[in-house]
């Protein structure tokens, strides 16, 4: 039981830091830059890719067994494509302008590499329970990734968050950071901080155990 609640964990929080699909993998860019000017867009479609992910990934993880393996991409797809006609309809129901703002990305969701790409890597190799929580896992990565783009842009570029203002009238709007060249500017930098506190975290993990090894 304890092995098993490991291995569902270790599948989860692999997603969120480690195997961050945006951070470390870089995947799944399109969306990243395209609809994160605003932290409302960024979480819409960060939930709909969530919803998407993890609900093929129960699936195909659960018919693996009845897939031809010489179809199983095709069927992948399929599967994929049913969830993403769930989330585009759902979008359009219940928050319609935010479905005009997203626009054409919401179906695109389907040539999402990493979705695609944990079905076959991972969902089809594993049981039910690790496949959903590696989906978790790597869905909320990328929903963290997205959100952290969208509230920053918004934040400089229009000086609130969520529609809310947070400076006032006097903050001057940086204008440049809610047009595609932010997009690529803030981006590099989220990736610089990270690759910059990964590589002090091994160095500081490689001095903790160079330590122990002296001691001993």
């Amino acid at each position: 039981m304890a092995k098993n609640q490991s291995e569902s964990y270790e599948a989860f929080i692999k997603g969120i830091w480690r195997d961050n699909p945006v951070f470390v993998q870089v995947l799944g860019m399109c969306p990243m830059l395209a609809v994160t000017n605003s932290a409302v867009n960024a979480l819409a479609m960060g939930m709909a890719t969530f919803f998407v992910l993890v609900g093929s990934s129960f699936l195909v993880s659960s018919f693996k067994q009845w897939i031809p393996r010489q179809v199983r991409i095709s069927a992948f797809i399929i599967i994929i494509a049913t969830f993403v006609t769930v989330a585009d309809y759902t979008l359009l129901a219940l928050v319609p302008k935010v479905h005009k703002e997203l626009g054409a990305f919401i179906p695109l969701i389907v040539a999402n590499c990493m979705i695609l790409g944990r079905q076959e890597a991972y969902a089809s190799r594993n049981t039910v329970r690790l496949a959903v929580m590696d989906a978790m896992g790597m869905a909320g990565g990328f929903m963290v990734a997205l959100f952290s783009l969208g509230a920053i842009r918004e934040i400089l570029g229009n000086g609130s968050l969520f529609g809310v203002n947070l400076f006032g009238e006097e903050f001057e709007i940086w204008v440049i950071m809610i047009l595609p060249p932010g997009g690529f500017l803030t981006l590099g930098l989220i990736l610089l901080f990270f690759n910059w506190f990964t590589a002090r975290k091994n160095e500081f993990i490689d001095q903790v155990a160079a330590a122990e090894r002296s001691g001993i």
